[in-house]
């Protein structure tokens, strides 16, 4: 079964648009954010950047509802930051066949968006430790770039009307 992890930084519309995505396709919507243990959510609240050893075990449990969900013969969408190619292999480690939807933006928008989300943990001053370790898809990594200055509807018509076969760049 075909497994989507949309993916990007914190602001990009990963949750908004990875509900819309299982909506259209009739899949399982898996919220990444709701996996992060208590201490890694307590950090980022506190201005913090997660490094690899806090998002190790969160990227594992992710992995293993990928797999779970397609073990079951489930197609399913993640949203998940998934901003290193080191993390991207953990979640392919599931055994599903995924494909990776990288939303990308500016970042003043991505700023002005993380504004706009009041009592969200996590803070604008997190968003530049993001970007900064975000890693673009590879050749070895199925997926798209697509631009979140679209509007929602059309995001989720360019991904049902893909194909996300190769190297987006």
């Amino acid at each position: 079964m075909r497994a989507w992890v949309v993916m990007g930084v914190s602001g990009c519309g990963k949750s908004e648009i990875g509900a819309r995505l299982a909506q259209a396709l009739g899949l399982e919507f898996i919220e990444g954010d709701r996996f992060h243990p208590p201490a890694n959510v307590r950090k980022m609240a506190a201005g913090i950047a997660l490094d690899d050893a806090d998002r190790e075990g969160w990227l594992r449990r992710l992995a293993a509802e990928l797999a779970r969900a397609c073990e079951a013969g489930h197609g399913v969408v993640l949203s998940c930051s998934a901003l290193k190619h080191a993390y991207r292999d953990i979640l392919r480690s599931s055994g599903c066949a995924l494909s990776f939807v990288h939303l990308s933006g500016t970042r003043a928008t991505l700023a002005a968006r993380m504004a706009a989300r009041p009592g969200h943990f996590m803070p604008l001053s997190l968003l530049d430790s993001q970007l900064r370790d975000l890693e673009p898809l590879q050749p070895d990594e199925e997926g798209m770039v697509l631009d979140i200055e679209e509007a929602p509807a059309v995001l989720v018509d360019l991904i049902c009307h893909s194909r996300a076969g190769g190297n987006p760049n």
